[in-house]
């Protein structure tokens, strides 16, 4: 594929689009039994605001494009606060509607919110079930989670426990147990049948093989954060994340000025 092709393409999920191993990618899409047309992709995160730090702008562009994105929060930040006034239950209620204004900004459908505790996600049989759950509910084409291999970035960052946790629990609920009937009987039970992710996206992933040019959709991205107010206050974060994706796009040469990147899998 030459460089113009490349350029011009539009990143729908299905093909990888920008990726560095565009090739594989679209060498996988080529599946006879591949849906066409617009996808459904869920997006499960850990806290409210961890997919706008992460991927806002590939979500934005993604509903640009016709695609379908349900956010699925297994918290709502109930431990956010260093206010010695707030309490959890008013922090919930305040991250929930944060992120579901943050949702509106990128043309995200729905928000779920599946109230585990803050700070407490553990990636046990559980938390497996109830991702598989709601995997099963939905039916996505695509899942984007949290890179869970991810413990610290240099020495200035170590990676809260949760997004790990999350990330873990997310790729063990899409491979094997919604997709095995065996896996979860009680499931089977409720009338929720097995699903087939066809595609995953770890996002803020330690070894990422996609690129996804989001100049376009930068000032939704941070009009979507500036929507977590309980979170950022009065920080002027916006040099840091214009410099994020400045930093992506020079390691992703020729994706656009400003790039979101991930490691992408093709299910069978």
């Amino acid at each position: 594929m030459s460089d113009e092709k490349r350029e011009a393409a539009p990143s729908e999920p299905s093909a990888a689009v920008d990726a560095e191993a565009v090739q594989v990618a679209l060498d996988a899409a080529d599946t006879s039994d591949e849906p066409t047309g617009p996808k459904k992709i869920a997006v499960v995160m850990a806290h409210p605001d961890d997919a706008e730090f992460i991927c806002a702008g590939t979500v934005a562009r993604w509903t640009d494009e016709g695609n379908e994105v349900i956010y699925v929060l297994l918290t709502s930040g109930d431990k956010g606060s260093d206010d010695p006034e707030m309490t959890s239950e008013k922090l919930v209620e305040t991250r929930e509607a944060e992120q579901r204004d943050a949702a509106r900004i990128l043309g995200v459908k729905e928000v779920h919110f599946m109230k585990r505790r803050d700070a407490e996600l553990e990636p046990n049989l559980e938390l497996r079930r109830e991702i598989t759950r709601v995997i099963r509910q939905l039916k996505p084409d695509v899942v984007v989670c949290q890179d869970p291999t991810v413990r610290w970035v240099d020495t200035q960052y170590i990676n809260h426990p949760d997004h790990r946790a999350a990330g873990e629990a997310t790729l063990a609920a899409v491979f094997p147990s919604a997709r095995d009937r065996l896996t979860f009987p009680e499931l089977l039970r409720e009338g929720l049948e097995p699903h087939k992710v066809r595609e995953i996206y770890l996002a803020g992933a330690q070894s990422p093989d996609v690129a996804i040019d989001i100049t376009a959709q930068m000032e939704r991205k941070l009009d979507s954060l500036r929507a977590h107010a309980s979170q950022l206050g009065d920080w002027d974060f916006e040099p840091m994340i214009r410099q994020w994706a400045k930093e992506t796009a020079e390691q992703h040469p020729g994706n656009g000025e400003y790039v979101e990147s991930f490691k992408y899998f093709k299910l069978d």
